[in-house]
C-alpha cells in the first residue's frame, strides 16, 4: 500500500471521527516512522499496511492517538503516556506559562497529582536551578513520571512519590502546581468515549460539584507554601470564579480560547 492509498483508506475507516484525514495522517506517520512532511513529499512511498490497519482499528474504537503511539507532546517535550494517567493537553500549558510568569525563580516546586509529570517537568526544563517533587495516588503514574524525567534528562532534579495529595509531604515550596480531577461526577457518563473509556476515572472525578480536590488542596497550601509562595491550579471551563472565591481571592489566567484555565493563589 502506498502513502496515498493508506491515507484514503484510513480516512474511510475513521469517517465517524471529527477529522478523519488528520487522524489517518498521524497514525500513518507513527506506524511508518515518517514525518508528516515525508507523507506529503512522496505519496507513492510504500508502507506496512498491516501495522497501519492495527492502529486504525484501535483508533476506530476511540482509543486516543497518543495511547496508540505511546507518547504525547507537551511544552514541545515528548512524554511517554499510558492508561494510568490523564493525557497531557495543550490547555494545561496555560498552567506552566502562568507558573513561569508569577514565580520566575522557584527553588522548590511541588506537583500534586503529577500524572505523566508534564507540569513539573516543563517547569524544571525552563528553570535549571529548580528542584521538584511530584506526588500521585497511583504508583503506576509516579513510575511513569519518573521515567519521563529520566528520558528528558531531569531525573537528577526531581523525585516522584506515591501518596494522597500532600499527606506524606513535609517542607515548604515556592511553587505548587496541580491539575486535579474536576469533572462533576454526574457528567462523567457524558464525556467523549476517547476520555471516558481510556483515561482513569479517578483522575477525572471531582465529586458532585467538581470541586472536591480543590477543597483538599487549598486546605494544604498554608503549610506547603513558603512566605510569598505561589500555587497555580488548573480548573474546568466554568470553575475559575468558584475556585478563586474558595481561595479567598486569586488571579484567573485564560487559555488561548479566552477561557479561565488556571487560578494563581499567592501566600
Amino acid at each position: 500500500m502506498t502513502v496515498a492509498e493508506a491515507l484514503q483508506h484510513g480516512a474511510a475507516v475513521l469517517a465517524h471521527l471529527d477529522n478523519p484525514r488528520r487522524e489517518a495522517r498521524l497514525l500513518l506517520a507513527h506506524t511508518a516512522a515518517l514525518t508528516l512532511t515525508d507523507l506529503l513529499r512522496d505519496p507513492a512511498y510504500p508502507v506496512d499496511g498491516a501495522r497501519y490497519q492495527a492502529a486504525l482499528d484501535r483508533r476506530a474504537g476511540h482509543e486516543p492517538v497518543a495511547l496508540i503511539a505511546g507518547c504525547a507532546e507537551f511544552w514541545s517535550l515528548s512524554f511517554r503516556v499510558n492508561r494510568h494517567t490523564l493525557l497531557p493537553r495543550p490547555d494545561s500549558e496555560t498552567v506552566v506559562q502562568a507558573a513561569l510568569d508569577v514565580c520566575p525563580a522557584p527553588a522548590r516546586v511541588l506537583d500534586l497529582g503529577t500524572g505523566t509529570g508534564c507540569l513539573l517537568l516543563a517547569v524544571l526544563h525552563e528553570r535549571p536551578a529548580a528542584w521538584g517533587l511530584g506526588v500521585d495516588l497511583s504508583p503506576n503514574a509516579a513510575a511513569l513520571a519518573h521515567g519521563n524525567a529520566a528520558s528528558l534528562g531531569l531525573a537528577g532534579r526531581c523525585a516522584f512519590v506515591c501518596g494522597s495529595w500532600a499527606d506524606s509531604v513535609a517542607g515548604h515550596f515556592d511553587l505548587v502546581l496541580s491539575n486535579p480531577p474536576y469533572i462533576r461526577s454526574g457528567d462523567l457518563a457524558g464525556l467523549a468515549p476517547d476520555v471516558r473509556l481510556f483515561e482513569p476515572a479517578r483522575a477525572l472525578d471531582g465529586g458532585a460539584d467538581g470541586l472536591d480536590a480543590y477543597r483538599a488542596i487549598l486546605a494544604l497550601l498554608p503549610r506547603l507554601l513558603t512566605p510569598g509562595g505561589t500555587a497555580v491550579l488548573e480548573v474546568g471551563y466554568d470553575q475559575a470564579d468558584a475556585v478563586a472565591a474558595m481561595a479567598g481571592g486569586g488571579q484567573i489566567v485564560p487559555d488561548l480560547a479566552g477561557i479561565g484555565r488556571a487560578v494563581v493563589i499567592r501566600r
